[in-house]
């Protein structure tokens, strides 16, 4: 992909002899090296377990779509920080954004001294998002804050108390973004009580029994026997659910959301931290259903890796709170905020929205092609919006095998492919190869992929 020349040439610099980063050690140390093993042990004693890392080993660098271990190992990243590096790890034009940015300032904090940054990138996502009339945005560091901040506009903006979430969904692990995430473990276990007035639906997923009808009727039930319509603030949902099993909400579904929303005086809002900046091939995930949600949540992908969210929404409820009622003190920060119009340029510039459609499609008739495959485990459901991809793989008699998963996960780490899971079951293996992958790259990732499959094993009976 354009772009990536000198960071391939910069990717040869690291190898036997080499400190990471392409640093020479010096001579006669050629063998000190920090071991994953020793940096595991110095994370177990320093750093709690209810943080949970899912490969022993430990980055020292990372270029496009390519990660280098402490023991000089290479691999290839199909999980992209989960969903952070659509653009690619350490893309030249966003390090440069970030460089020139730094030439300035590190932080001010823009409720303090402001900053064009922010308001350009501000201006970018207004016109950019599929929100109906005039669109204002406001930025903070995580999604979870992104999502706690959309409850809050929502309720002062409705003065209403009631947010409707559903099944499997993922926003965050913050106490708001629990109670609005659909499954218990890991997220919930010991934490409770959640806030309240927060009700739930089944997300349509046809695959899991579940249709769009089904769900409708259950928003019904729910005016009818646990809250009036006119006391619901808003509903959220993931139009591609990340952590629940890259589910995409049928189209047809989310336009007959929006129409109740419309009817009840109820905001809809997209929570689009995983689905979004381009991963679908569109910018926005809801885009695809020609839907316009009143508030737009968004992360991950946004600035290129750095620590930066943002709610999008309506001028008018975006304004609905007073002065000093949102905000927060990195809130914004001006390194991410010019990564953030780094990475607009980069997904203009280089096409990426095609590039994911593509991408998608090479994912999507590959998995389709082990599915023929007598000595790979079963796979089941292969499914995508765009490049957002994902598997099941199940025992012979079809149900979940969240066992063959966790071997497979480990299987690809030992064949240099980074892999990671999601799903209510833990059977589901999600793909979030960034979108800057180049072809070699990512054949030579979906070849390790089938060899990992191999190697992970025949089936139980089940």
């Amino acid at each position: 992909m354009p772009g990536w020349a000198a960071a391939a040439r910069r990717s040869k610099e690291t190898g036997p002899g080499r400190a990471p980063f392409g640093r020479r050690r010096p001579a006669g140390k050629e063998n000190a090296m920090t071991t994953n093993q020793d940096l595991l042990a110095r994370r177990q004693a320093a750093v709690p377990r209810g943080v949970s890392t899912a490969h022993p080993v430990f980055a020292v660098r990372a270029e496009n779509a390519e990660i280098w271990d402490a023991e000089g190992k290479r691999y290839i990243d199909f999980v992209g920080g989960i969903g952070v590096q659509n653009t690619g790890h350490r893309h030249p034009k966003v390090v440069a954004a970030i460089e020139e940015a730094l030439k300035h300032s590190i932080h001010t904090a823009f409720q303090v001294t402001a900053y064009e940054s922010y308001i350009a990138l501000a201006e970018q996502l207004n016109a950019r998002a599929p929100i109906d009339g005039p669109a204002k945005t406001i930025f903070f560091s995580t999604g979870a804050e992104a999502v706690e901040n959309a409850v809050k506009i929502a309720r002062v903006a409705t003065g209403r108390p009631g947010i409707v979430a559903f099944t499997g969904g993922f926003h965050g692990r913050t106490f708001m973004g629990m109670a609005l995430t659909g499954k218990v473990a890991p997220y919930k276990i010991g934490f409770g009580p959640f806030p309240g007035e927060v009700y739930r639906l089944p997300f349509p997923a046809e695959s899991q029994g579940v249709s769009g009808a089904d769900a409708l009727d259950a928003l019904d039930h729910l005016f009818k026997f646990d809250i009036e319509a006119k006391r619901v603030a808003a509903i959220i949902l993931e139009p591609v659910q990340g952590e629940g099993g890259f589910y995409a909400a049928p189209f047809d579904f989310l336009r007959e959301l929006r129409a109740v929303c419309d009817a009840h005086g109820i905001l809809l809002i997209a929570d689009e931290i995983q689905s979004g900046f381009a991963r679908t091939g569109k910018l926005f995930a809801i885009e695809h259903s020609g839907v316009k949600p009143d508030l737009i949540t968004t992360a991950k992908s946004l600035a290129g890796g750095m620590p930066l969210s943002a709610v999008v929404g309506k001028a008018a409820v975006m304004d609905a709170a007073e002065p000093g009622g949102l905000g927060g003190t990195y809130a914004g920060n001006p390194l991410a905020c010019a990564a953030g119009l780094a990475v607009l340029k980069v997904i203009d510039e280089e096409d990426i929205l095609a590039r994911a459609a593509v991408l998608g499609e090479k994912l999507v008739a590959r998995l389709k092609s082990f599915q023929t495959k007598n000595d790979l485990p079963p796979i089941a459901d292969v499914r995508g919006l765009g490049a957002m991809v994902a598997f099941d793989l199940v025992k012979a008699g079809g149900a979940p095998d969240p066992d063959a998963a966790k071997r497979l996960i480990e299987a690809a780490r030992a064949n240099g492919l980074i892999l990671l899971g999601c799903g209510l079951y833990a059977n589901s293996i999600r793909i979030l190869v960034p979108l800057t992958v180049g072809d070699a790259t990512l054949e030579e990732g979906l070849a390790a992929l089938e060899k990992s499959l191999r190697e992970a094993g025949a089936p139980s009976g089940g």
